[in-house]
Order: C-alpha cells, then sequence, then structure tokens
C-alpha cells in the first residue's frame, strides 16, 4: 500500500486503516483474514474472512436507512484488486468511545448474568427464560471501547450520559435499538436470526451528525442463527455463522495463560464455511 501512497495509521485485531494525502478527511478500512478470540489474534487467519465481512457490511449499508461513513463515490480506482474486495472508502470520524450492543435473545455472558442475577448489563429480566430465548423486546447494553489490548467494559446508560453527554446517548440508543430491529425484520426473511449486534457511531465533523460506522452486522460483530435450527431445539439450536467454533476450540483446549495454540487446519476449514453459508444466506 505505501508504494501507492497510503499510509498506515492504525491496526486492529481484524482492520487495518490507512490515508492518503490525494484524500483528505477519508479514510481507507482494510478487513483482513486475521481472528481474534478472548483478546487474542490467533493463527492462522481465516481464508476469505476480511472479503466476506467487507461485503456482508456494504450489503447492510445498502439496505439501512441511516445515515453511514461510505463515501458515495465510491473506492478509489488505484487499489489493487485484492485489496479492492476487503476495502471501504470511508469518512473520517470523531468517534463515539461506546461499544452500542443490542440483544435480542439471551444467550453468552447475558445467559450467565442472567442465572445469577435474573438480569442481563443490570437490567431486570422475567423468571423463566433459557439459554437462547428471544427476549420480550430487544435490550440496549453498551459497553465502553477500551484501549487495543485491554477488555472492554459493560457500562450503563447513565455512565453513556457521562461520557458523551444526553442528547448524544439517547439518539445512539434509540439508533441502535431502530437499526437492530430493521436488520433483524430483514433477516428474517432469509431465514436469519440476528441474536444479538455491537454497533458503532462517530460524528461527521462538518455536519454535526451521528453517522453509523465501522463494520455493521457482520458475523464478528454479531451473533446469528439458523432460524430453522433455533425452532427445531436440539444440540445444535444455537450454533451461529461466526467464530463461535473457534471460541469452542480454544475454550476446550487452552487456559488462557501464555499464547495461544495455532488453530487446526480442520477448525479453521468449519469456520471458513460459516462465513460463507451466511453471506450466501444473505447476499445469495
Amino acid at each position: 500500500m505505501a508504494e501507492l501512497g497510503w499510509a498506515h495509521v492504525y491496526s486492529g485485531k481484524v482492520r487495518d486503516l490507512y490515508r492518503h494525502a490525494s484524500h483528505p478527511k477519508r479514510m481507507l478500512v482494510v478487513a483482513t483474514d486475521r481472528v481474534s478470540a478472548f483478546d487474542f489474534v490467533l493463527e492462522p487467519g481465516i481464508p476469505g474472512k476480511g472479503a466476506e465481512l467487507t461485503r456482508l457490511s456494504r450489503w447492510w449499508f445498502d439496505r439501512l436507512d441511516v445515515p453511514n461513513h461510505l463515501d458515495p463515490a465510491g473506492l478509489p480506482a488505484d487499489l489493487p484488486e485484492d485489496v479492492a474486495a476487503r476495502a471501504m472508502f470511508v469518512r473520517e470520524l470523531e468517534m463515539f468511545p461506546v461499544e452500542a450492543v443490542v440483544r435480542g435473545y439471551l444467550t453468552g455472558s447475558g445467559w450467565v448474568e442472567y442465572q445469577a442475577s435474573r438480569t442481563v448489563c443490570g437490567i431486570p429480566l422475567p423468571d423463566g427464560l433459557g439459554d437462547g430465548d428471544r427476549l420480550p423486546e430487544p435490550i440496549y447494553t453498551p459497553a465502553y471501547k477500551a484501549p487495543l489490548g485491554e477488555h472492554d467494559e459493560n457500562i450503563s446508560f447513565e455512565r453513556t450520559v457521562e461520557l458523551v453527554g444526553e442528547a448524544d446517548a439517547t439518539a445512539i440508543r434509540d439508533l441502535s435499538i431502530r437499526i437492530f430491529s430493521a436488520a433483524s425484520n430483514l433477516a428474517a426473511e432469509h431465514g436469519v436470526i440476528i441474536a444479538d449486534t455491537k454497533f458503532e457511531f462517530g460524528r461527521d465533523p462538518e455536519t454535526g451528525e451521528i453517522v453509523l460506522a465501522d463494520e455493521v452486522l457482520t458475523s464478528d460483530s454479531s451473533r446469528y442463527w439458523d432460524a430453522a435450527g433455533w425452532s427445531a431445539g436440539g444440540p445444535d439450536r444455537l450454533a451461529s455463522f461466526d467464530k463461535q467454533i473457534v471460541r469452542d476450540w480454544l475454550a476446550a483446549n487452552w487456559d488462557k495463560q501464555g499464547t495461544p495454540p495455532g488453530l487446526p487446519t480442520e477448525i479453521v476449514e468449519r469456520t471458513a464455511a460459516r462465513y460463507r453459508e451466511l453471506i450466501e444466506r444473505l447476499a445469495g
């Protein structure tokens, strides 16, 4: 990328960010095949993952009625084909330090908390719910975006008010629930359940508007389940179209001390197949 004038400015667990002198106030976000679990980047990556995540984000951005960070002019013409397939050309925003998490179903860390206290992130829920059950209505459970290498922290809505102000905190919460509900309805048309997801938002410094940013509704940022499998019950009821296969294998084969082990070929191939299946379900 450097030979084309793109300066690398940041790398997250999965995405790399670049700037170019010819494109002020814009950034290039390039998804990689890296896969992370338990806050570690693992080896090897998942082949094709970067292109699939990018395609899925673009697919959702095209269908959500909310301002987003994509440059309407599209990608710069000089990008190599393999980079273009994994890239989004976006407006540079002032990002909010909040991960806007919405949960429509009870599972994961929410299920663990519910068993102990009948709450999820401090929000009271009815008795009698089981792992994977649909919630009476989607709930908003924000998190504080920790620096790279540290754990994100679940926070209350009141804490988001302290961080970003009441007007922005309320707007982010309401936007998140509206987007989740609209996306859930669309996913249902394809036989897929969105159990939960996280959104990220930023402010456009020129217009002041709140903008949906980063990835959106990908299998890295969301739990997707097969609707038919969920309804049928059974041991694979909550099998997800994401890296849960990686998490489960790592949890069974690593004590979270030191460097995580390399992923077996079979785990990589099964995970890649789940990513592909989701994009085929939704986007064809």
